[in-house]
């Protein structure tokens, strides 16, 4: 499990709800997903599962009661905990699922799907998923051809946070390719600032896989990023190794760290980001919107005393990279359907976004539904990528490879990261890692 990108995750909304309306409410002049102010469903109780706490669970529940104020459903929700399999498992096996759950990953519909536990989706709700969203995101949330879920709430991880004053102060203005940013950082260097805090603590190194994925992505493109998700194609293939090398233009340059190379793969994810926002040891941390939260705890300010540029182009591609919630039905009832196709609507997605602390993937949302500048900057930035937007690629893998701390691709670039001068050899160590986990 990738136990602490899920805990951040959970209060994301502290720091992205900037201006968070009071409740949701859609417009009411549309009908996408439900019958306006309707009794289409008076009388059906629906039960729907998620990890959500905290502020992500009450505005999620203000989206409900938008689609209860449709439809005359009543939804009630349970939160599954961080474990959402430990939650649904027991359930599941007792012939006694909720009528929806929102999983953490795609990997874990794919584990459902393949034990018959979910529900394909009815054909209406497969035409709203068709009308909104683009075929990678429906092809994600589907196993054997059918379509089982709906892609109800993204975080967008190819972003870098930085310190706009000392930018400023030093001349550098945001970065847009990668050559630039090693540009940027030796600028900072000379200027007395520290350019990055990098997060390698064996239990965090799975920002190391993300700094790799946006690199890959905008070098070899979506097809062979597709392909090496799925190791159809090996890791010492030739392409891994220009992301690596490219990678070790910064890597390679532990006077660029926050306190070098010792402290970095000490670092946790919370550590790097309250390390420049708080703690003024750096002038940028990787992170997806998701940092917020973190920025929250410190006196700086989203917006203002931090905020973000996109991550550099290291090649043709400008780099999207994705994380996400996954809708699911697990019981073939009217209820279930109406409130995922609901969840498909940009209904739905433009209740949320007005809440703060979401991005939708779905293309009808559009940067004017959300409540503050951070929001609309992410949104359309994931929306002009269009079909070249990727889900995170340790996330689709095998956990072993993927998602343990301490081994598989976590600790092999943790590895790189400590002799970068190693290509070679971070590639056949992530190719042996891959090898295993795959073949389990």
């Amino acid at each position: 499990m990738r136990t602490g990108r899920r805990v951040i995750g959970a209060t994301v909304a502290v720091g992205l709800a900037l201006t968070a309306a009071a409740c949701g409410g859609g417009d009411k002049k549309k009908d996408d997903g439900g019958s306006a102010q309707g009794s289409e469903l008076k009388g059906v109780k629906i039960e729907v599962a998620a990890k959500w706490t905290g502020t992500e669970e009450q505005n999620f529940r203000q989206v409900l009661k938008a689609f209860e104020s449709k439809t005359g459903a009543t939804v009630s929700y349970a939160s599954t905990g961080e474990n959402t399999d430990a939650f649904l498992g027991p359930r599941i096996a007792a012939k006694n699922p909720p009528d929806v759950a929102i999983l953490p990953q795609p990997g874990l519909l794919q584990q459902y799907a393949a034990k018959g536990d979910l529900k394909p989706l009815s054909p209406d709700v497969v035409a709203e998923i068709d009308k909104n969203f683009s075929p990678y995101w429906k092809n994600l949330a589907s196993a054997k051809g059918q379509t089982y879920g709906v892609l109800a709430k993204a975080a967008y991880k190819s972003i870098i946070w930085y310190r706009p004053k000392v930018l400023q102060d030093a001349g550098v203005t945001p970065p847009a390719t990668f050559d630039d940013l090693v540009k940027a950082a030796g600028t900072l260097q000379d200027a007395g600032q520290t350019p990055f805090t990098i997060a390698a603590a064996s239990s965090d190194s799975w920002t190391l896989t993300d700094w790799f994925e946006n690199v890959y992505l905008s070098q070899a493109g979506p097809d062979n990023y597709d392909k090496l998700s799925k190791h159809e194609i090996k890791w010492t293939d030739p392409t891994v190794a220009t992301a690596l090398q490219t990678l070790a233009k910064i890597w390679g340059k532990p006077e660029w760290m926050a306190g070098g190379l010792a402290t970095a793969t000490k670092t946790k994810f919370d550590e790097s980001v309250t390390q420049v926002f708080g703690q003024d040891k750096a002038a940028m941390v990787y992170g997806g919107d998701f940092a917020a939260a973190n920025i929250s705890t410190t006196k700086a300010k989203v917006g203002t005393d931090a905020q973000v540029f996109p991550f550099p182009k290291a090649g043709n591609t400008a780099p999207a990279v994705l994380g996400g919630d996954v809708a699911v039905a697990l019981k073939d009832s009217k209820g279930a359907m109406a409130l995922m196709k609901y969840l498909a609507s940009p209904d739905a997605g433009t209740t949320w976004a007005k809440l703060g602390g979401y991005l939708s993937p779905n293309k009808n949302v559009g940067p004017d539904a959300y409540s503050d500048p951070i929001s609309k900057q992410l949104i359309d930035a994931m929306q002009k990528a269009g079909d070249s937007a990727r889900y995170d690629m340790s996330d689709l893998a095998p956990a072993a490879f993927g998602g343990t701390p301490g081994s598989g691709e976590w600790e092999a670039l943790r590895g790189f990261l400590q002799k970068p001068s190693d290509v070679k050899g971070a590639q056949d160590k992530l190719e042996s890692e891959a090898a295993k986990a795959f073949k389990s």
